[in-house]
């Protein structure tokens, strides 16, 4: 059955940033196909409540609060092996950017978001790859990049340079990696998570932004999910070095900030 090819059953994950949002999803959404996960986020509260939504799908979840911008990220891979006994999947969600105008926007603010977006993959990958050589069929690395990593807009210099840098890495490691270890990037537009509540709760912002999306609507969080379980499953298995542009249908930036002419 073509449907089996979606499933998870017994393969382990580490999904980054699952307190909330895209990574939460994604790691319920694991769960729902029959992974365990461990899960890491800052705020330990909310990794409760995602922990409770993987048992409810009849998974464990192990809950590792960490900030991976000081924690070495390397600490989820042996966790995942120590407590499971094995490692699947990498799913690289953790990272952002608050935008700033590029003149307001110093050397350092780059170099702290090249840290947290790419160094921090980069450095789960590197603890994650003798372990994912050993997975059944071969493992899976799957990073959250941005749909503004390919399209410019105002004020995003470093958040959209970094998010590139993010998918051009994920080309080069699926090269490397190749043929054990698949690596691939989706790249999602405006999705329904808590850096939008500002615009959503505004009718008239919200509006301009779904009709601005050939689709006609944001994403929600589960649509990101579903594409990280085609990419972490035997669904994808035919993927390495690509990218999947979740985003509505983006041609163009579907908003765009005030920021004054230098």
């Amino acid at each position: 059955m073509i449907l089996d090819r979606f499933r998870l059953d017994g393969k382990v994950a580490v999904v980054t940033g699952a307190g909330r949002g895209l990574g939460a999803a994604t790691a319920v959404g694991f769960a729902q196909a029959g992974a365990d996960v461990v899960i890491s986020a800052r705020t330990e509260a909310d990794l409760v409540g995602v922990a409770d939504a993987v048992a409810a799908a009849g998974r464990r979840a192990l809950v590792m609060p960490a900030d991976l911008s000081t924690t070495h990220p390397g600490v989820l891979a042996s966790a995942a092996v120590d407590e499971f006994g094995r490692l699947d999947i990498v799913v690289n969600n953790v990272g952002g950017s608050y935008p700033k105008p590029l003149i307001d926007t110093s050397v350092d603010d780059l170099a702290r978001a090249f840290d947290f977006n790419v160094a921090t993959a980069h450095s789960l990958v590197l603890a994650a790859v003798p372990h994912l050589r050993r997975s059944p069929g071969g493992g899976s690395i799957i990073n959250i990049a941005s749909a503004v990593g390919r399209l410019p807009g105002r004020a995003f210099v470093a958040y959209g340079t970094v998010k590139a840098a993010l998918i051009h890495y994920t080309k080069l490691t699926a090269l490397d990696l190749n043929p054990h270890i698949r690596v691939n990037a989706i790249a999602p537009g405006s999705i329904l998570t808590s850096s939008l509540e500002t615009v959503a709760a505004d009718d008239t912002l919200r509006a301009e932004i779904e009709n601005r999306t050939p689709l006609r609507r944001l994403g929600e969080p589960s649509d990101i999910a579903a594409a990280a379980l085609f990419l972490a499953s035997d669904a994808g298995s035919f993927l390495t070095g690509k990218v999947i542009e979740s985003d509505g249908g983006l041609i163009a930036p579907n908003f765009e900030l005030a920021v004054a002419d230098v």
